[in-house]
């Protein structure tokens, strides 16, 4: 992330993740982390998630925590309209 603008700024960056196939209906963007950074003029500045179970775990019909195995779609930015994606398959 850059400021390429003429004034110090903030920024929240958020992660969402979709479970691309699941054993229950899931959300289609589902929020799992964000950062609030503040960048002076012309900065840049890398900003790191780290996913793990509880960033990809949900509740199944048992009401048991579980990450089931598949591929979820990653998105990063800095709103819930302007995103990054990527993907990451679990076994």
């Amino acid at each position: 992330m850059t400021n390429a603008g003429k004034v110090r700024g903030d920024e929240v960056m958020q992660l969402y993740i979709r479970d691309e196939v699941s054993s229950i209906t899931r959300p289609i963007k589902e929020l799992r982390g964000f950062r609030r950074i503040t960048l002076d003029p012309g900065q840049s500045m890398t900003v790191e998630f780290t996913l793990g179970f509880d960033q990809l775990s949900f509740l199944d019909r048992d009401m048991h925590q579980v990450v089931e195995p598949g591929t979820f779609k990653i998105m990063v930015g800095g709103s819930s309209v302007d995103l990054m994606e990527t993907t990451l398959t679990t076994n």
